[in-house]
């Protein structure tokens, strides 16, 4: 099947968010967050679910999660929830998601998007989608120290072949992936995994759940 029939302006997309047992999550967190280490990770979770969801691009968004309490709070937002039965790393478990996915919608574009996006952005987000759409096969988009990846996409009819971890954008890259680095879609860039992170993401623009949850953590609750 070729990629060019679906590089259509009204193609949607199927993402697959994966979001790790949260007593795991967060580890480079644990001075800053304390007892509030896992509730940090759902909290992010939840505020990127969310915003996936919102977009017009969005036809569904499938987290791969093993955490009960993680897979039924975002249950409640609306995302298709599925174990990790590969149990055999991140890139493993998006593979599994995706293929359901296709399964469950196949006229529909799938990706991976980094379940650490708080501030992420619906229409940033739909932006991105339709620059992909456009293009066709696969692209990506780096993270905001343009090293990492926070976005993977693939169209359909395109293999599907995500290289999350260690250097992921000179991997995506040179899997022949497009690089996605538009202007106005720092949101999609924006993923947090330190103290740093989390206040560049609180500057951008937070969602409601991260943002009741900062204050509470010993690094940023009033003195």
């Amino acid at each position: 099947m070729s990629t060019s029939a679906f590089s259509a302006p009204d193609l949607l997309w199927s993402l697959v968010i994966p979001v790790k047992v949260l007593a795991r999550a967060k580890s480079r967190m644990s001075a800053a967050a304390g007892p509030y280490r896992e509730a940090l990770a759902l909290s992010v979770a939840a505020d990127t679910v969310a915003a996936a969801l919102r977009s017009e691009r969005v036809r569904a968004v499938i987290v791969v999660t093993d955490d009960p309490l993680a897979a039924r709070e975002l249950a409640g937002l609306g995302a298709h929830i599925v174990p990790d039965e590969p149990d055999a790393g991140l890139n493993p478990a998006l593979s599994h998601g995706a293929a359901l996915a296709r399964d469950l919608a196949p006229d529909a574009g799938v990706g991976a998007l980094s379940a650490d996006l708080p501030a992420l952005r619906s229409a940033e987000l739909s932006e991105v989608l339709g620059a992909a759409a456009a293009h066709g096969a696969t692209a990506f988009v780096p993270d905001s120290a343009a090293v990492g990846t926070t976005l993977y996409v693939a169209s359909p009819g395109a293999a599907f072949s995500p290289a999350f971890g260690p250097d992921s954008r000179a991997r995506h890259r040179a899997q022949g992936a497009r690089e996605l680095a538009m202007e106005g879609i720092s949101s999609v860039r924006r993923d947090v995994d330190t103290l740093d992170d989390l206040l560049a993401a609180l500057r951008l623009g937070a969602g409601p759940r991260t943002t009741a949850i900062a204050p509470l953590l010993p690094a940023l609750a009033p003195s």
